[in-house]
């Protein structure tokens, strides 16, 4: 398996599909300083199962608002382009991350679970530390172990030599990955991000969310990325068989202004709001 090319590998996954258009638009428009309301509503309204799952989430106990919100417009006004950003990216790989990831022994829905949870550390990490892209953060949390949907479907057999070695080896599971696959989730994860023209940030953070300390174009990004990740994991969110095997990089988390009283709190203000996220999420 190790002989077949990383590129070929992701190029294979014909169930695994591309961003949809409406959300490459609508990550552009809640770029632009130009964009309107309307012009969202625009966007969002083309697809009409988006647009129900937008206004599902918009009118959830989450969000509390007192009167029923009728139309995207609404929703767009009252949450703000950035939240508005993050419902759309979420209700668009939500399908994909909620599947059984056999070769990490993750059941059905596990992974979506601990890929929503690091998205909310995620977000709180970047407050903390004053990172201003909070919902950059949101995004990458979110996506970061999309590469682990793609290796579960086509090295499944493998799994259980990469298990061995880590255990025989005493290595982080990532490095046996390397070994016997010749790559690992995490660079996966990278090309599925840039196969979905996702910026160059987002594409860093995706891939060395394990190695922030490889991160050239926005590290901080990267960093909050990996210390969400394992915040999700010590709440106990997807550890699945791998989950419990990853070092946490202690220099980059200093160099980025992430003090353990940082994941402290950002772990405890997560746990109290867990519940109100699968109301929101289902």
């Amino acid at each position: 398996m190790g002989a077949l090319n990383l590129n070929e590998l992701v190029a294979k996954v014909d169930d695994l599909p591309s961003l949809p258009l409406v959300v490459t638009q609508v990550l552009r428009l809640t770029d632009d300083p130009e964009a309107t309301p309307e012009d969202l509503n625009k966007v969002i309204t083309t697809d009409q199962n988006l647009t129900a799952r937008v206004l599902r989430l918009a009118n959830s106990a989450y969000y509390g608002f007192a009167r029923r919100i009728g139309t995207v417009t609404e929703a767009v006004i009252l949450l703000g382009f950035n939240t508005i950003r993050n419902l759309v990216m979420a209700a668009s790989v939500s399908h994909i991350l909620e599947r059984e990831v056999t070769g990490y022994e993750l059941a059905r829905g596990e992974l979506w679970h601990h890929s929503l949870t690091a998205a909310m550390a995620a977000r709180l990490l970047a407050r903390e530390i004053r990172y201003r892209a909070h919902e950059q953060a949101f995004i990458a949390g979110l996506l970061h172990d999309i590469g682990k949907v793609v290796l579960s479907l086509y090295v499944s057999g493998e799994f259980q030599e990469i298990i061995r070695r880590v255990q025989e080896e005493n290595i982080p599971f990532m490095a046996a990955e390397a070994e016997v696959l010749g790559f690992h989730h995490a660079q996966v994860g990278g090309l599925v991000a840039e196969k979905w023209n996702l910026p160059r940030e987002l594409v860093e953070a995706v891939s060395f969310h394990h190695h922030p300390g490889q991160a050239q174009v926005d590290p901080r990004l990267t960093t909050i990325t990996h210390a969400a990740d394992a915040v999700s994991l010590m709440l106990g969110m997807g550890v699945g068989v791998d989950g419990l095997l990853y070092p946490l990089d202690a220099g980059c988390l200093e160099a980025s202004g992430l003090q353990p009283s940082h994941l402290e709190k950002v772990m405890a203000a997560v746990g109290d709001s867990l519940g109100d996220s699968e109301a929101m999420w289902g």
